[in-house]
């Protein structure tokens, strides 16, 4: 079951980009579609470095079951690189950045 979480700062067509997400998951790393949950905090503020600097951002997590394969991972966060700049209303000064990763062993799941 991936886990995605998307913390924005940016203008970010939320529903929009969830949607053209889930089926770039499942072809990428072979993951269900009805597994992919998204979720979405809007972050009210951002500082980067001196204050200069970009000001918005959006920052993807997945964490995904064991067993992928890295290179299945990167190519993943490279495909949502691509496909963010399509739901943002305007990337001008925007960092985005993604990060896919293992869940831990901890992880559990009641329904």
């Amino acid at each position: 079951m991936p886990h995605i979480n998307v913390d924005y700062s940016a203008p970010l067509d939320r529903r929009g980009f969830a949607l053209a997400l889930h089926p770039l998951v499942v072809e990428t790393v072979d993951a269900p579609l009805t597994g992919c949950v998204t979720s979405f905090r809007e972050i009210e503020e951002t500082v980067t470095g001196d204050g200069t600097g970009a000001t918005s951002l959006v920052h993807v997590d997945i964490a995904l079951l064991p067993g992928r394969a890295a290179e299945a991972k990167a190519r993943l966060s490279a495909a949502v690189l691509a496909l963010l700049p399509a739901h943002l209303k305007d990337d001008e000064g925007v960092t985005l950045t993604v990060e896919v990763r293992d869940l831990d062993a901890s992880y559990a799941k009641r329904r």
